[in-house]
């Protein structure tokens, strides 16, 4: 197989396959005819209003390895994190809870860089885990879980 775990960047169609009903699952998947979409999994799957995100690398889409520049993979990784999430209709802030692998410790500092301009207000519950080498010689994974807010008043008052 020529490709392994990648990430989702800004701009690659997202496929979404839905279940009815409540409580059902909705799969998260990389657009066919992807190198992604051949991987055995998917990007995310939604359950009622809870959202479960897979890990994500910041491969460059043309190499499928990882930039040269630290910050470029974190944007590229968390790009791919917000293609998921936005796909299944939930924002970033929606995020309740992020793990970060990392072999490398001392990447801490330029990850949160890019972190922090992905979150308005408050940031969701994170864990920053050394970790053994990643796919692809990788710098970063990233999974998450996001739970989706009600909707402000106003705006379920025009849905009426």
């Amino acid at each position: 197989m020529r490709t392994t775990i990648m990430a989702i960047v800004a701009g690659l169609a997202l496929c979404v396959t839905a279940a009815a009903g409540d409580g059902q699952r909705e799969y998260i998947s990389a657009a066919a005819g992807t190198d992604a979409a051949k991987l055995p999994f998917s990007n995310g799957v939604r359950v009622g209003n809870t959202l479960y995100v897979a890990g994500h690398l910041g491969l460059d889409p043309k190499t499928q390895m990882p930039p040269a520049d630290v910050e470029a993979e974190a944007r590229l990784v968390l790009d791919g994190i917000k293609a998921t999430v936005e796909a299944a209709g939930f924002t970033m802030d929606d995020l309740v809870s992020v793990t970060v692998f990392c072999p490398d410790l001392a990447q801490y500092d330029a990850f949160n860089r890019v972190y922090i301009g992905y979150f308005n207000g408050k940031f969701p519950a994170r864990a920053f885990v050394g970790s053994g080498p990643l796919i692809r010689g990788a710098r970063f994974e990233v999974l998450g879980t996001a739970v989706r807010t009600q909707a402000p008043a106003e705006d379920r008052a025009a849905a009426r």
